[in-house]
């Protein structure tokens, strides 16, 4: 009986150890309630007096870019947006953010997410998961090409290299799952294809099973399901 018992603490253990919620930084997870009104002020127009600019300049109004190299934040888990912006900000001067830019570069994102207190980011991530997905700023796919490719590896992944589906985690609409997993659906099918190919360089090193996953995509593999994705509803 002891040993069944040991053995589901240890399997709780490591899905609690695979969830977005776990991986925070102690010091966000003490944070008080967040205040979705905070999160829009600093979210539309910034902080000058602490050098934050406007999340919204690059973002678009209410996280819902129509820039396709800036990804839509609107209707993204609350945990999800928080560790992102953890992970964007070393954790101390001798190592390098979780989430660095192409090529070992780092992030356009780092000095911003820098200047952000545990407060701020809570706050931020709140706004935004309120936030509806405007279909007019929504990313789309376009490729017919490669539609039933995408659709393939969405449903059922390569099982020949190992790929799980997608919609297993993502869940099959690609509204991800609250607390876990971000929505894919609507997102920008260039930002799509740009992070799976940061996860398999290593350069996105936030997530250990991303990178194991793309590492076994090709480029083709990569941007036919990036492509798909932005499609769903």
């Amino acid at each position: 009986m002891k040993r069944m018992l040991s053995r589901i603490v240890v399997a709780s253990g490591l899905l609690l150890g695979s969830s977005v919620v776990s991986l925070v930084h102690a010091a966000d997870v003490a944070v008080a309630k967040p205040d979705a009104a905070k999160g829009e002020q600093l979210y539309a127009n910034g902080d000058a007096a602490r050098g934050i600019l406007a999340c919204a300049s690059c973002h678009g109004a209410a996280g819902n870019s129509t820039i396709p190299a800036n990804p839509n934040l609107a209707s993204q888990p609350h945990e999800y947006l928080v560790k992102q912006l953890v992970d964007f900000t070393a954790k101390d001067d001798k190592s390098k953010p979780a989430r660095g830019g192409a090529n070992g570069a780092p992030s356009i994102m780092a000095p911003f997410a820098a200047a952000l207190s545990p407060e701020d980011r809570q706050n931020l991530a709140y706004y935004l998961a309120q936030q509806a997905l405007d279909p007019e700023a929504a990313g789309t796919a376009s490729k017919e090409a490669t539609m039933e490719r995408g659709q393939h590896i969405w449903r059922g992944g390569l099982p020949d290299r190992k790929v799980p589906a997608c919609a297993g985690c993502h869940s099959p609409n690609g509204a991800g799952i609250p607390g876990s997993y971000p929505r894919l659906a609507g997102q920008h099918p260039a930002y799509l294809e740009e992070q799976l190919k940061h996860f398999r360089s290593g350069d996105r090193a936030n997530n250990t099973v991303m990178h194991e996953i793309a590492d076994r995509m090709s480029d083709a593999d990569i941007a036919a399901v990036a492509d798909y994705a932005a499609g769903l509803r």
